[in-house]
């Protein structure tokens, strides 16, 4: 299947002149392994891989801190002559070799010429070690998610569906019957999530039962993971915790309600294993009164989005197929979170951040905050076709902002908006709903000037 991160790797970080190895980040079963090797194969590299889990003994290799010693050891171990300009060395597995990390640097400048990658699963637990010695300055990232929305449709062989929303504009005329197809092709997305055995399994027979096993062979394979930990936290209350995520996704998380008898400092630290672990990712609270959305965040108050959709539904017990398109709130902010973290280059780390006001009697709530031009631009998450603005409407008003985003089932429209406030003033702005479906497409639909100036 197609991902969006091969045309990054082949178009962007081979061809760099002062290019850096380069670091696969990711959640297990993402696809990070499949994806460099399916590089090798589009760039007719001499891939050579070594595996630090498999085989435990490589490590001894790579003990010099001269690369073409390492070369050298390499060709012995694999019998093969390695050409460093045709080649590719793929160190997948790399936190069961962690000092192996500071050995990236020499390859950086000594071998620029050999294109290096490192991949493993729980790799951030590595990253995270400040008492180990890291290439600063001398490695790259790539981040990877499971398959956005149009790898989906791609995946599914939906070419001409995914052409047509890459190339919308406005005006925003969409005849129903293709909307409804486009529709019907998000619900499965819903369903299925994006983790590539899953998205393989519904591509070849579109059976539920499969993708169900799949998906719970998926979370068990996470579980197992929490065994690493045994003797340090309580396996009980690390699965307590992660079944808390799913339950409290689209509201603000509360360590006392996935366990009341499990102490705040614990539910904490195990919620950090696994924002780390990528099992789940963070939404922040930010004041969102610049672009700058980081500097004004609010670090006691934040939500947790589950690595993916499709897992999050197993999890939860819902099913959508074949029924009609009908989604809760906490789904529908799941899917258009994960679907946001998508809009950042692969290089960078994604983010996702969201407005509150805790006030008696007066508390309001903006799903998320996106920056676009040194703009704040608030996002509406709505599970149906309508629904209350009034946090919405709020939010406006303090911020003194000109263009707002509604995510919902309907067409896509702009509407202009005028409130007249309890204190005789009155709010006016721009509303711009998309469909879910639309969602991945947000950063170039706001590139149109049109909808910036606010000339519809």
């Amino acid at each position: 299947m197609f991902r969006a991160a091969l045309f990054y790797l082949e178009k962007n970080w081979i061809t760099i002149q002062d290019r850096k190895p380069l670091v696969v980040r990711g959640a297990r079963q993402v696809g990070k392994t499949w994806l460099i090797r399916e590089f090798a194969k589009i760039t007719e590299k001499q891939l050579i891989e070594i595996n630090f889990e498999r085989d435990p003994q490589v490590r001894s290799l790579f003990s010099s801190n001269h690369p073409n010693v390492i070369l050298q050891n390499l060709e012995v171990y694999l019998g093969k002559k390695i050409d460093s300009k045709a080649s590719l060395l793929f160190l997948d597995e790399i936190q069961d070799a962690p000092e192996i990390f500071a050995k990236l640097r020499w390859f950086y400048e000594d071998l620029p010429e050999l294109p290096v990658v490192a991949a493993g699963s729980l790799l951030e637990f590595i990253l995270s070690d400040h008492t180990m010695s890291m290439p600063v300055g001398r490695i790259t990232y790539l981040h990877l998610e499971p398959l956005s929305f149009e790898e989906f449709l791609q995946a599914q062989s939906m070419d001409t569906l995914l052409t047509y929303i890459q190339e919308l504009t406005l005006p925003f005329i969409i005849p129903a019957a293709i909307h409804n197809c486009l529709q019907d092709a998000f619900k499965q997305y819903l369903q299925i999530g994006g983790m590539p055995a899953v998205v393989s399994s519904w591509t070849k027979d579109a059976s539920l039962d499969s993708i169900a096993t799949i998906q719970q062979d998926l979370l068990a394979t996470y579980r197992d993971d929490f065994f690493k930990y045994k003797g340090l936290i309580d396996v009980y209350k690390l699965d307590t915790i992660l079944k808390a995520i799913p339950a409290q996704l689209g509201k603000k998380f509360v360590y006392s309600k996935a366990d009341p008898s499990i102490q705040a400092p614990t539910a904490r630290q195990i919620l950090s294993l696994f924002n780390k672990a990528r099992l789940c990712h963070v939404v922040k609270s930010s004041a969102g009164n610049s672009a700058a959305l980081a500097t004004e965040v609010k670090d006691k108050a934040f939500k947790q989005l589950f690595l993916d959709v499709g897992l999050a539904n197993r999890f939860l017990g819902y099913n959508f197929l074949p029924t009609n398109l009908t989604i809760g709130g906490d789904i529908a902010e799941q899917v258009v979170g994960q679907m946001l973290r998508y809009l950042l280059p692969f290089y960078m780390e994604p983010t996702l951040y969201y407005w509150h006001r805790e006030e008696k009697g007066s508390s309001a709530e903006i799903d998320y905050l996106i920056a676009h031009e040194q703009r704040v631009i608030p996002i509406e998450v709505k599970s149906g076709s309508t629904g209350s603005l009034k946090s919405l409407h709020l939010f406006m008003k303090a911020k003194k902002l000109s263009l707002a985003i509604r995510i919902n089932n309907d067409l896509p429209s702009i509407t202009p908006v005028k409130i007249k406030n309890p204190d005789h003033t009155e709010t006016a702005y721009s509303l711009l709903s998309i469909p879910f479906y639309l969602t991945g497409q947000i950063y170039r639909i706001l590139g149109n000037p049109s909808i910036i100036r606010g000339n519809f």
